[in-house]
Formats: structure tokens, C-alpha cells, sequence
């Protein structure tokens, strides 16, 4: 579904009804993409039910589709550190829910909104994330967001107040109340939330950490 928005040629798609209620990304980066399977069920347990697979990782698009066909309609589960029109593409083709970008590539945004799927583009500056939210994305990825802080946000919405913005980038689950309160429309989590999921961690620990950010996220959007 999509509906219009800056212009009559434009469309957006909106955030899935997955993270537009639970509002918690998780960023999974592993040595393969095979190793994801485990660390997902302890996600989805903890409530973190929308996952974005980083092609940073090998396998990815291999395993794209057996991880659909484990988790069903259980999760989202989408693809990450997209850079060109061509790797969005196979993402979707392959069952990506959604697409997440480093930075401002209109290709990849394009590719996304002809094809109805939200799409998140990162950026820093105010040029890079009007740029991308002129081009139709679903959100602007404030990447690395711990360098400017959840004020940021505020400050972003004065020259553009309708932009919809999700931190990324050294966003500790502390943070995540603050960047709520501040008006993000989701936060995405890799390392404080996976810690060392990948390394014989315990994964009850993990399940534990995505029950605590969830309860977070909710207390702060209260």
C-alpha cells in the first residue's frame, strides 16, 4: 500500500504495521549469514520482531528465503546495507520486507518506491536526509546518529516538519527512550542489543535485552 504524499507523481510507502508498533529494529551483522537462525527466534521472543539482514554479511541472499519460510509472517525481516539498484532488486525479488541503505542512492530509493516497499536511506546532514526524503523513502536513516543526538531530530523538523526519522549507528538501548521522546519513528540496534549473540552468547541474555528495549520504546511513547 502507498499513498501520496510530496508531489502527484510521488508516492510513499509507510512504515509496516510490524515497526510502526513495535518500533525496534535489529541490525544482524555475522561471520555467515547461515548463523542467523538462532539469534532471530531469541529476537522475536524478546518482541524485536523486525530484523534487517546486512549484505556485509556472506550468504545473505541465500538464506533470505529459508529464513521467510521459517518465520512466516512471525516477522519482518529485511535487507541492509543495500548500495545499488541492483542488490535492492535481488532483495526484494528474494522476499525482503523492506530495504535499508548507508546512504543517499537514488537508484536503490527508486527501485523501492516503483515497487511499493518501504525503504530507510541513511544520511547525516540535512542536504543528505532531505534528499532522500524528497526522493520518496519511508523514513531517513540518521546515520551515525550518536554523533548528533536525539536533538537532532527537532532541529531536522523545523525546515522539514513532516520528515520521519530513525537513529542508527551507536544507539545504545539506554538511548532508545530519549530518541522516542525526541519523535523517531523506530530506533535500529546492532551491537548493544546483539552483543555477543554471534559468539556463543547466551541468548536468553538476548531475549532479555529485546524484552527491555521493547518495554522502553513502549514506556517512552506512553
Amino acid at each position: 500500500m502507498t499513498t501520496p504524499q510530496s508531489g502527484p507523481d510521488l508516492t510513499r510507502t509507510p512504515l509496516s504495521s510490524v515497526l510502526n508498533e513495535t518500533k525496534v529494529v535489529a541490525v544482524l551483522r555475522a561471520a555467515h549469514a547461515r548463523d542467523y537462525a538462532p539469534v532471530i527466534e531469541a529476537l522475536q521472543r524478546g518482541g524485536v520482531l523486525s530484523i534487517e539482514l546486512t549484505l556485509s554479511t556472506p550468504g545473505v541472499f541465500d538464506e533470505l528465503p529459508l529464513l521467510k519460510d521459517r518465520f512466516g509472517a512471525g516477522l519482518e525481516i529485511g535487507v541492509g546495507t543495500v548500495t545499488t539498484a541492483s542488490e535492492a532488486e535481488t532483495a526484494l525479488d528474494l522476499g525482503a520486507t523492506y530495504i535499508v541503505t548507508p546512504v543517499i542512492d537514488r537508484g536503490v530509493i527508486e527501485t523501492c518506491v516503483r515497487r511499493g516497499t518501504p525503504v530507510f536511506p541513511g544520511g547525516l546532514t540535512p542536504t543528505e536526509l532531505h534528499a532522500g526524503w524528497k526522493l520518496g523513502a519511508t523514513a531517513v536513516k540518521v546515520f551515525p546518529a550518536a554523533t548528533v543526538g536525539p536533538g537532532y531530530i527537532s532541529q531536522l523538523r523545523g525546515p522539514f516538519p513532516e520528515i520521519q526519522v530513525i537513529p542508527s549507528g551507536g544507539v545504545g538501548i539506554d538511548d532508545v527512550p530519549s530518541w522516542i521522546k525526541a519523535g523517531a519513528v523506530a530506533v535500529s540496534l546492532g551491537g548493544p542489543l546483539l552483543e555477543d549473540a554471534f559468539k556463543d552468547g547466551n541468548l536468553q541474555s538476548l531475549t532479555a535485552r529485546a524484552k527491555r528495549v521493547r518495554r522502553l520504546v513502549d514506556e517512552a511513547g506512553a
